[in-house]
């Protein structure tokens, strides 16, 4: 059974930082690209960042140079750091992996930028 539980976001100041992970299990990770998503309110999901399983990485054009994704496969985890946080990036975040020509999502957590 593939689960994926994500870490708690939270309200956070604007200009300030905050580092999501997303722990896996039930499938082997280290070959496993991982996504990050978002959803605002009233707007598509859309796509923050993905890792390959050989490290490459891709970010939406609104959070490069602000937003990056990592994983450590020694612990089955994919992480977003997310630094100067805008109001804009407020929204509910959601991992992705795909194992088995299936996608499986997280259950999102939501992040708050306000001041």
């Amino acid at each position: 059974q593939v689960q994926l539980v994500e870490s708690r976001g939270g309200l956070v100041h604007p200009g300030g930082s905050l580092k999501l992970s997303c722990a896996a299990s039930g499938i082997m990770f280290s070959f496993s690209a991982v996504g990050w998503y978002r959803q605002a309110p009233g707007k598509q999901r859309e796509l923050v960042a993905v890792i390959s399983s050989g490290g490459r990485t891709n970010y939406g054009d609104s959070v490069k140079g602000r937003f990056t994704i990592s994983r450590d496969n020694a612990k089955n985890t994919g992480y977003l750091q997310m630094n100067s946080l805008k109001p804009e990036d407020t929204g509910v975040y959601y991992c992705n992996v795909d194992w088995g020509s299936r996608i499986y999502w997280g259950q999102g957590t939501q992040v708050t930028v306000s001041s």
